[in-house]
């Protein structure tokens, strides 16, 4: 009995052990993800780097979600990964070193994860040559836009198409410019707001290179999204330290939109006579040594409300030299005033043959002794009560500039609304001291509701032979004025 027992437990162990044996046959390994990131890779600052992780893997052959992330990269860079989560991803490094790339997968079986690096190394600048004598392209060689993609070592000389696309960065040695030329020059430099084009000095301080001088009279021409910085270290024209100047003797023509003119020594921009402005739209002038922009009276009209003149300059104005507006009689030249309240500033005086209107709100400084005339055409300044055209010294001073005389006869001469303050320096007309006269055979001009004052002399002058409204003297406020407010011959 105690054998038959023994033999059945052996049975039953036996049968026991066979099945938990099928037991742990029945039972699959946990699920494995692992993680490719792709091979270490060596690149050129700007190069585009694609990283691949398609080789990552889930044993079961179950899908899985892709997340790259930077682990390292150069201290001050600040590239991103397009599509990091996504199989394959890209960046481009804007300075030289290591980028360490973390790829992790991940699903309801856990993670993995998987590192790359790429290393970049600088691309070195690209020397311009100093006659571009065939058309030329350059091309934005590396992201980072504080990395030049060109240098200038000596001044160049364009004298062929030249277009420079979005993103470039021409770094200028000390003292050196580039110069547009009208023996087929051409320049086409046309940048967007995320990727601008800079012109700057191999060291970013003001007044290190020269500028751009710019005499083609091609229509094509066109700076759009442009930076120009540092320039400024001799003048580029006369005695003129600017940014960039514009000839006028070959009627050079352009075209000016979204730039930006900063930290020159001298004007950021300055324009001679007889150039012809396309276009000019949304520029930006700020840090220069001198006014944002130096330019004659009939390129002022050409100028938008909506560029800024009044970052820092050592003179927020816009800087007219002495110039006239020419005569064209079928055409109203129309000056008006900027969102950022800059001020007209006229030196040494501005004759005018033309039709000219001065909108509500616009604001112009006489420079000491300067002188308005007008000769011809009209010229009509009707502010608004709310809104009145100021006519002042540069410097708030009474007897200031000498003041304006009118010599037109159009009817629609008219003042109204008008703050005119600070002429009769010196005579302006018939030994007479005075803000404003009217003088000459036919001869006239209407002012209403403005006020006439700080005259070294008169407010009004008007001689026999010229014509002004009746009420002249009860329709205006006089203040200040040395002599009488009116002398009426």
């Amino acid at each position: 009995m105690l054998k038959s027992k023994r033999i059945l437990l052996a049975v039953l162990s036996v049968g026991l052990l066979i099945a938990g044996c099928k037991d742990k046959e029945d039972v699959k390994p946990a699920a494995s993800l692992t993680a490719r990131a792709g091979a270490d890779q060596n690149v050129k600052v700007g190069d585009v780097v694609t990283l691949d992780g398609s080789g990552s893997t889930d044993s079961e052959n179950k899908t899985f979600t892709y997340s790259w992330t930077f682990s390292k990269k150069p201290a001050g860079s600040t590239v991103a990964l397009a599509k990091p989560a996504e199989s394959k991803t890209t960046f481009t490094p804007d300075l030289p070193g290591d980028y360490e790339v973390e790829i992790k997968i991940s699903n309801e079986h856990g993670q993995s994860t998987d590192k790359v690096v790429v290393t970049a190394t600088m691309i070195e600048p690209i020397v311009l040559e100093v006659n571009i004598k065939d058309k030329k392209v350059l091309e934005d060689r590396v992201a980072n836009p504080d990395i030049p993609d060109y240098i200038v070592n000596a001044n160049v000389q364009v004298n062929s198409e030249l277009t420079i696309k979005p993103g470039v960065v021409i770094a200028f040695a000390r003292d050196t410019r580039i110069e547009v030329n009208d023996t087929g020059g051409v320049l086409l430099a046309k940048g967007d707001s995320a990727k601008p084009i800079r012109l700057i000095g191999k060291e970013t301080s003001k007044g290190f290179w020269g500028g751009i001088v710019f005499r083609s009279a091609n229509g094509a021409n066109e700076l759009e999204y442009v930076e120009v910085s540092h320039a400024g270290s001799k003048p580029l024209i006369n005695t003129i330290k600017a940014g960039m100047a514009i000839i006028g003797s070959s009627r050079a023509n352009i075209s000016i939109k979204h730039c930006l003119f900063q930290k020159n020594d001298g004007y950021g921009l300055f324009i001679e006579e007889r150039v012809v402005l396309t276009g000019f739209e949304k520029n930006t002038f700020s840090e220069n040594t001198e006014a944002g922009i130096r330019l004659n009276a009939d390129n002022v009209a050409e100028l938008d409300a909506n560029s800024i003149f009044s970052k820092a300059n050592g003179r927020n104005i816009v800087e007219i030299y002495a110039s006239t507006l020419s005569k064209n009689l079928n055409t109203e030249i129309i000056w008006a005033g900027f969102k950022d309240k800059t001020p007209y500033r006229i030196l040494e005086g501005l004759g005018s043959d033309a039709n000219w209107k001065l909108m509500p709100g616009v604001i112009l400084e006489m420079g000491r002794g300067a002188r308005l005339s007008i000769d011809d055409g009209y010229f009509n300044a009707k502010g608004t009560a709310d809104s009145k055209i100021i006519i002042k010294p540069a410097e708030n001073e009474r007897a200031y500039w000498r003041g304006m005389i009118c010599y037109s006869q159009n009817t629609k001469n008219l003042m109204e609304h008008v703050d005119f303050y600070g002429g009769g320096s010196i005579a302006l007309v018939s030994g007479k001291k005075t803000n404003i006269a009217i003088y000459g055979g036919g001869a006239r001009m209407e002012i209403r509701n403005s006020r006439i004052a700080g005259s070294g002399g008169y407010g009004i002058y008007v001689n026999y032979q010229a014509t002004v409204n009746e009420d002249i003297e009860t329709a205006n406020v006089f203040a200040d004025n040395v002599e009488a407010k009116l002398l009426q011959e």
